[in-house]
């Protein structure tokens, strides 16, 4: 942060910030800043199932019984890597399991112990970087992104996530705008977890998007 940024008076939102917020419920809302480690890519091609829909009735006493089959999992797994700790394989199997049962610094420490012994796995990657996005270090975030992206320019999942990061953590709409064009163009077919298609909703940002030099005329 450099010592010269522009402050403004306690309780003062600038313009651009008003707007560029109006921008940014209109654009996230429908999936919040949630990041997704599987989307619909095009028809017929399936996505990883996200969980239930808000409109499902949880039953705790399911939610207590996965708790315990994952917690059961983990143990074993952990057993087992003391003996096998050169297993990438389940080092990431361990990894998911606390990804899927919200243990994200667990999560990040078993990702990167997998890569440590195969590097350049792009599903990987990409997973590590959601679970630094959910221990609050979007920054880190990027860089897995941006790493899983270098190893396969075509994973497409991972540049949809790194919209989402700069979009919503990082306030970056130019950059999420880019990023997202670029898996548009890769596949004009890419269909958000909502259901709208990625360029349609590309082109109403870009609509909303205020005029270069307009965004603090009164």
């Amino acid at each position: 942060m450099t010592n010269g940024k522009e402050t403004s008076p306690i309780g003062y939102i600038k313009k651009q910030t008003l707007i560029y917020a109006v921008i940014l419920s209109l654009c996230i809302g429908f999936f919040g800043g949630t990041l997704y480690s599987s989307f619909k890519l095009a028809p017929g091609n399936s996505a990883k199932a996200q969980g239930k829909s808000s409109a499902q009735k949880e039953d705790p006493h399911e939610h207590q019984d996965l708790s315990m089959e994952l917690s059961a999992k983990i143990a074993e797994l952990e057993q087992y890597l003391k003996n096998n700790p050169d297993d990438a394989g389940q080092w990431t199997n361990l990894g998911n399991l606390f990804y899927d049962s919200d243990q994200a610094q667990n999560a990040i420490d078993a990702y990167e112990k997998s890569l440590v012994i195969e590097p350049g796995r792009a599903g990987v990657i990409t997973d590590l970087g959601t679970m630094y996005r959910k221990n609050n270090e979007p920054k880190k975030a990027i860089e897995a992104f941006d790493k899983a992206i270098a190893v396969d320019p075509s994973f497409e999942t991972a540049r949809f996530n790194k919209g989402v990061v700069l979009l919503h953590d990082l306030n970056d709409l130019e950059g999420c705008i880019k990023e997202w064009e670029t898996l548009v163009e890769m596949n004009p077919m890419a269909i958000a977890p909502n259901g709208d298609s990625v360029d349609a909703i590309v082109q109403r940002m870009k609509s909303r998007k205020p005029a270069p030099g307009k965004e603090n005329t009164p």
